[in-house]
Parts: C-alpha cells; structure tokens; sequence
C-alpha cells in the first residue's frame, strides 16, 4: 500500500486557516524534551517552506499526569502538538482518534479543532516509516525480523503489514511480553510470528532462504558490533528507527556489508513530514531536515 493509501486510510484533513490570523504556535511535548530534535526539524522545515514568520514551534515537559491540564491552558492560536513518549497513550482521551492511532492505542499527533470541531488524533509513526522506506526503494516486502516487543515495535509491525509483510520473526527478552504485547495488532496487520531469544542471530525459516526482506531494530540498546553484524547479513533492507546511539553498530555493519540502512533520523523525518502537512498544509522536503538532523546529532556526539 502507497503512502498517500495510508494517510486517506487516515482521513487527514484538508488544512484551512484564516490568513489574519496571529502566529499560529505549534510544540513537540514529552519527558524527557530536552533531546528532542523536533524543534530543529520542524522550524527548518518552516524556513524552507517560507513560513516561519506565520508558525512557530517549541517544547514542554508534559507527562501524562499533567497533559490534560497543558492542553487546556492552550489558546486559540495553537494548531497542533506532536507528542512523543510516555504520552502517546493517554493522548487518544484528548480527541478522535484515526485508525492507526485507534488500532495501535498510541497517537504522536494532535490538532486542534476549531470552530467547534472536535481535536484530531493521528499516528504519523507508521505513514513515517513506510514514506521513509519507499524513499529507499522498499515499495513491499514479504518476510522481516523484528527486534523488541514495545510500542515501537507494534507500529513496526502495522507498517509492514501494509508493505505486505506476512511473516516476522521477533527477536524479544520475553515471549510473553512480546506476544502480550504485539498478538492483536498482527492480527489486525494480517501477520503471523514467532518469538526467539534477543541478543543473537535469528534462526530464519528455511522457506524464507539466506536472507528476510527487512530488518527493523526498534530497541534503544546497542547490540554488541558481531551480533548487529549476524543481524544484518541476514536482511536485504536494515532499518534502525531509533538514533539513540548514531552512527551505530547498524551502521557501521550495514555500511561494511553494503546493505541498504536506514535509520531513526529518517524516520523522525518521515513522521513530522506528515505532522507538517497536518499542522501547515504544507509538503516540505525530506532532504534538508534530514541534512539539519544530521548535522546536529553528529556536533552532539
């Protein structure tokens, strides 16, 4: 399934706003925010776009016991928040949910209505990942290895189902947890798994042959360098979508192994472009928020 198959599937809104109107102010919310590079992403993209005299962007410490009280303080001239981790759930209370986020039971997104229309929430992790994999060239795929088992990973796994993923071997801590965790979104997703041991080479079905399709890493841990090795001369595509520790043992294997990667910076971006359309109605370019992303966490590390 395209991208654009997946925002209709989302029922994004057409964004409409007064032109007289004051700045209009956005924010990324979370705990902890002061990492975040979401100020740096989303303010690029105003600049490229032409806009930043019109919107604004910043970030707040709001948890979920103090979320419903940061968005009532709000005002009429906020658009939207994109809202990362441990809020995702508790957001879902703050409007109505699209699909994704109904079905996954985490949202990143909210916009505000108006006019006495009802706030918006979306999940723009998934639309995020698959954009970000068709910019590599991965229009669908049929086998992958998953490894974690939290809400990441459920997002990993409602992407692939799009991509046309039947089959995903999950590398997890605990069985348990991992099929506690993921067993109703592969259901909804269409997608059969099992579980193996973390921290080690999966054991791939030999009908899959040498290698799966995708590897998605979903973990904020590293993997020792021969481990992330293993992982990627298993995989025709490796896709690490945190970036905790850029440039990682990933990295640095799939760069050695000339395996295609990808990593969380592309997914960071791929989700806030669709946060962007959603907030300015605007397409900005993947390009130079991934140069500014970048940029930044290598002057940090």
């Amino acid at each position: 399934m395209t991208t654009d198959s997946l925002l209709i599937e989302s029922t994004y809104p057409q964004f409409i706003w007064d032109e007289e109107s004051p700045m209009r102010r956005c924010a990324v919310i979370g705990s902890p925010i002061a990492h975040s590079l979401s100020p740096l992403l989303h303010r690029t993209a105003y600049a490229c776009l032409g806009i930043a005299d019109q919107f604004s962007y910043d970030a707040f410490e709001v948890t979920p016991d103090t979320l419903g009280d940061f968005i009532a303080a709000l005002g009429p001239e906020w658009v939207g928040l994109s809202v990362t981790a441990p809020n995702k759930k508790a957001l879902l209370s703050y409007g109505v949910a699209d699909p994704i986020a109904e079905a996954l039971q985490s949202g990143n997104t909210i916009i505000f209505g108006r006019d006495g229309a009802p706030n918006r929430v979306y999940n723009t992790d998934v639309t995020g990942l698959v954009a970000a994999l068709g910019r590599a060239g991965v229009q669908s795929a049929a086998t992958a290895v998953v490894i974690g088992n939290g809400a990441t990973a459920r997002s990993a796994f409602w992407a692939l189902g799009k991509l046309g993923v039947g089959e995903i071997v999950v590398c997890a801590r605990s069985a348990e947890r991992a099929h506690a965790s993921l067993d109703d979104v592969a259901a909804l997703a269409g997608i059969t798994f099992e579980v193996q041991p973390y921290g080690q080479a999966a054991q791939l079905p030999e009908s899959w042959g040498p290698r799966a399709d995708l590897l998605i890493s979903t973990v904020p841990v590293e993997l020792a360098d021969d481990v992330a090795a293993a992982l990627v001369a298993q995989a025709r595509t490796v896709f690490e979508v945190v970036y905790n520790n850029y440039p990682s043992a990933f990295d640095r294997a799939a760069r050695a192994a000339a395996v295609t990667s990808l990593d969380g910076l592309d997914l960071l971006v791929g989700q806030a472009i669709d946060q962007i359309r959603l907030m300015t109605g605007r397409e900005a370019d993947p390009q130079p928020l991934l140069a500014a992303c970048r940029a930044e966490v290598l002057q940090r590390s």
